[in-house]
């Protein structure tokens, strides 16, 4: 019988075991948002690593808008695809306000129903409400949903419907690509005059000896002359 004062049910270790199969749905603009607020850059391979921690990955699935024209992002969705993510794109619709954006929530819910059953554990990395009815959904299917996303942009009622929700603050250390090395540039002082070169006196004497020995005979004559 578990009484009110059993307030921890399984512990961190007993859930990990019994993730089973996972499937992660990375909602791409949510996460770069929050990685923002936190002021960090994402490590890709590291966020991966973490948030499978150890058990069978089914598969990884990065949700965003794209931009055509934009090379960077095509090169950074192409290292994306050759590193253990499906990346699902939409193309970026621009606004009246001039802004651009790709609502991808149809797509996410959507492949985390019709994947139920090739996985156990869909961890879902978005603080977006509108997927709860998603969520619920698939916990109803069976699945357990893990919540990863920074709090403040996460709404309750997606906290709510999962079974485990993780803060990004709590994980920052883990994820966040290391800063890059600076480096100061501190110009150097005084002369940089070379030392004079200093010649040993036997060197001297020697020097002194060959140049007596290679006077010519009319530099000696003229020698001679002017004494």
């Amino acid at each position: 019988m578990v009484t009110p004062s059993s307030s921890v049910i399984y512990t961190p270790e007993q859930v990990l075991q019994n993730r089973g199969r996972v499937a992660i749905f990375i909602d791409g603009s949510n996460l770069f948002y929050a990685a923002l607020q936190l002021g960090i850059e994402i490590d890709y391979s590291k966020l991966l690593c973490h948030l499978t921690q150890g058990s069978r990955l089914f598969r990884s699935f990065f949700y965003t808008g794209v931009d055509p024209t934009n090379e960077k992002q095509q090169g950074f969705l192409l290292w994306m695809r050759r590193n253990g993510y499906r990346v699902v794109s939409k193309e970026l619709v621009q606004l009246p306000d001039g802004s651009k954006k790709a609502n991808l929530d149809v797509e996410i819910a959507v492949d985390m129903m019709a994947l139920v059953g090739c996985y156990d554990t869909a961890i879902l990395v978005s603080g977006d409400g509108d997927l709860a009815y998603a969520v619920d959904a698939v916990s109803y299917r069976g699945a357990r949903v893990e919540v990863v996303s920074l709090r403040s942009m996460t709404s309750d009622s997606l906290i709510n419907v999962a079974d485990r929700y993780i803060d990004l603050e709590s994980i920052r250390e883990e994820i966040q690509k290391a800063p890059r090395p600076t480096y100061t540039y501190r110009p150097m002082t005084g002369s940089l005059t070379p030392p004079p070169i200093v010649t040993p006196h036997w060197e001297q004497a020697e020097r002194k000896e060959e140049a007596a020995g290679n006077e010519s005979p009319d530099s000696l004559d003229s020698a001679v002359t002017s004494l």
